[in-house]
């Protein structure tokens, strides 16, 4: 673990104290304030965890460091040799950063010069550095002379420095590690001693704790959270407690609080606060639920599925759509009509626009390669952002993950049975579809890859794959792996395809070990039937439920939805029909629902007084005013009515979500503007007919 001057002189002087020593009065000795000292202590402690030994504290008496006298000597020697001066200048700035972010009073130049072995020029310059990267976290650097240092910002910018630098600087894996098994990595590099320093912002033993209480919430979540935000969401809370318990608070939107304060997520975070203020017995301010729930709403979701019925991922594919409508028109070639794209980039987009607006960055650490790669792409997919996003300051990192989902579209090659391969990834959705996708274009003889995240390897049958790649490092000695760029460079790649030629002449053996044994096969095929026979069953009950009618007598919204509610409740679809009417207006006043440029407009809710799902469209005698997607104000003449039991099933929900998506379709627009049942009912059925072919 990467140790500070001032830690290396304060483990020094209490390992050669004779008796208790109190922390005044090291204070006093390296002239620093008694704060400071506590703090170091936070540091301190794992060090001597990782050694045998413990950190005695008596009130009114001192501190003295327990343990053999063997353990000591190790200790002592590794004090004497901790650090050496061979920093990359990347790394010493980081070390300085890392430091002046924690610090709570301002570091004199020759302390932090000390702390690095270097010369007080050399951090000067590395000073004038750091200053263009702190204005990224709208963060000041105060340099005055017989004053110090400091850093200056609201204490939400210095933590997303904080979680910036670990994410950067730290494997995932021995971030896993320390969170699983509340012990320091081996150090075995110089680089790995920025992961320790960078570690050492956070309490290990706290750490686990935390790890075990998101664990818990993220069972309560209706998704899983990609790897990188599980982990990010740890960190966040770790560095909150940590500042929180130096006296450092944070401030939350209040009106924005409002807004949040009735979602899943909001109750989710609530919950895991209480779990946390009794974990460590402290009082946590109701601020940072705020910014919890902010993380989870933020998440990027590992799985493919997303569901548009869920409020406001209609109003995210309308903008999604138009960004793809954008980028085809500037390629030349229509990519209007790819669902998976358009279902990858609302699962990306919906987190990304709530990260943006609260000011939540993220850095991605493939930026300069996906701009070198793919230039004209990314300066297509950076007008079309802007261009439907007007209001919202969309930074190239956000660009670049966007750009990863439309090349892997354009390099897809056809899918053909072959040979597997295993991709760990743990940065989310886009980047691991683009690995994959160039494994199979560079690559002929990879059909077959499947994606996992670091979490799932435990569970995962590695010797089933004829080949593992990974972005990560692996802590493995079972199988062999691949470890490349999420890029996969073309030296990766020519590795890669040697590997996998060599075992062309064992493939046949391969495939033939993969051939699923007759009642395996049998199996499967009852499965595949199974499953055909409930979506069906999903997609009937849908049609069944479609009614095209007139409405009549509704000069306002309400009067309109408590019309077309009463015509449900007499169904038997819905039981409570001026509960749903409220919950309809309700969603309107969130945010638009009409579709811009056309007289549509989409209502959609789940609730738990809905019986069955359906799906109707009322043709209005007279149009009225409401607020479409995009905020401006439309007509709307045709009303469409989607709704949902609150605890439907997962088939149900993809065959909704589907429905949902066709909304945005040219074709499905004029068919139901059309207000002609029976045309309507065949196009829905048709297209429920390819989708399910395509699902099986």
């Amino acid at each position: 673990m990467y140790m500070s001057s001032r830690e290396r002189q304060v483990l020094d002087y209490l390992l050669h104290a004779r008796q208790a020593i109190t922390i005044k009065t090291i204070a006093e000795k390296l002239d620093v304030s008694e704060r400071t000292i506590h703090r170091d202590m936070n540091h301190i402690e794992p060090i001597l965890f990782d050694y045998n030994l413990e950190l005695q504290k008596q009130t009114g008496v001192g501190l003295r460091i327990i343990g053999a006298e063997s353990d000591k000597e190790q200790l002592s020697s590794a004090i004497a040799g901790s650090f050496s001066s061979e920093l990359t200048p990347e790394e010493r700035q980081t070390m300085i950063l890392s430091t002046l972010l924690e610090a709570d009073e301002p570091i004199k130049l020759f302390t932090l010069a000390a702390n690095l072995d270097v010369t007080t020029a050399t951090v000067s310059h590395d000073l004038d550095q750091l200053e263009d990267d702190l204005t990224t976290y709208q963060l000041e650097l105060i340099r005055k002379r017989g004053y110090g240092v400091r850093i200056k910002g609201d204490e939400k910018n210095k933590r997303a420095a904080m979680r910036y630098l670990i994410a950067k600087h730290v494997n995932p894996f021995e971030l896993v590690s320390f969170l699983r098994n509340n012990k320091e990595p081996q150090i075995s590099r110089q680089t790995d001693a920025i992961s320790g320093r960078l570690l050492g912002l956070v309490n290990p033993e706290k750490l686990s704790i935390i790890e075990q209480k998101v664990a818990q919430a993220q069972d309560e979540l209706r998704y899983e959270l990609a790897d990188s935000a599980y982990i990010g969401l740890v960190v966040h809370l770790a560095l909150a407690i940590e500042r929180l318990q130096n006296g450092d608070t944070i401030e939350f939107d209040k009106n924005y609080m409002e807004q949040i304060n009735q979602t899943i997520e909001y109750n989710i975070a609530k919950r895991l606060i209480q779990d946390l203020e009794e974990a460590f017995d402290m009082i946590i301010p109701n601020d940072e639920i705020g910014y919890i729930t902010m993380h989870l709403m933020g998440a990027k979701i590992r799985a493919d599925q997303h569901y548009l019925i869920e409020d406001s991922s209609l109003d995210v594919a309308y903008q999604a759509k138009a960004i793809i409508r954008h980028v085809s028109r500037s390629l030349g070639k229509d990519l209007t009509h790819n669902i998976p794209l358009l279902n990858d980039l609302v699962a990306h987009l919906k987190p990304s626009i709530y990260r943006l607006k609260q000011g939540l960055t993220i850095s991605n650490p493939m930026l300069d390669e996906i701009r070198q790669d793919y230039y004209n792409l990314f300066e297509i997919v950076q007008d079309a952002a802007n261009a439907v996003f007007p209001a919202i300051d969309f930074p190239e990192d956000e660009i670049a993950y966007l750009v990863l989902h439309f090349a892997s579209i354009l390099l897809q090659d056809e899918n053909h049975p072959g040979m597997r391969a295993l991709v760990i990834c743990s940065s989310g959705i886009g980047t691991a579809k683009m690995l994959a996708t160039k494994l199979k274009q560079q690559i002929p003889e990879i059909k077959q890859v499947e994606n996992k995240s670091m979490f799932d390897l435990e569970q995962t049958q590695v010797n089933d794959y004829d080949v593992v790649i990974s972005t990560i490092p692996l802590n493995n000695e079972e199988y062999d792996y691949f470890l490349t760029s999420p890029m996969l460079t073309k030296a990766e790649a020519n590795d890669i395809k040697q590997a996998v030629r060599s075992k062309k002449t064992v493939f046949a053996k391969t495939a033939e070990q993969h051939e699923p044994e007759p009642d395996a096969e049998h199996s499967s095929f009852r499965q595949q039937l199974e499953k055909t026979q409930t979506y069906t069953a999903a997609i009937l009950d849908v049609l069944k439920s479609l009614d095209v009618r007139q409405l009549s007598g509704g000069a306002s919204l309400s009067a309109v939805m408590q019309k077309a509610c009463d015509q449900l409740a007499t169904r038997g679809i819905i039981r409570d029909p001026e509960n749903v009417k409220q919950a309809l207006v309700d969603r309107q006043a969130k945010s638009g629902l009409g579709i811009p440029g056309t007289h549509l407009a989409l209502y959609h809710t789940r609730s738990h007084i809905v019986a069955q799902p359906s799906f109707t469209v009322y043709s209005l005698d007279q149009p009225l005013t409401i607020t479409s997607m995009d905020g401006t104000d439309m007509s709307m003449r045709t009303l469409l009515l989607m709704l949902a039991p609150k605890d439907a099933e997962q088939h149900v929900l993809e065959t909704l979500s589907f429905l949902s998506s066709l909304m945005i379709e040219d074709k499905s627009i004029q068919v139901l503007e059309s207000g002609d049942a029976d045309q309507i009912d065949q196009y829905l059925s048709k297209q429920f007919y390819k989708w399910l072919h395509g699902k099986m």
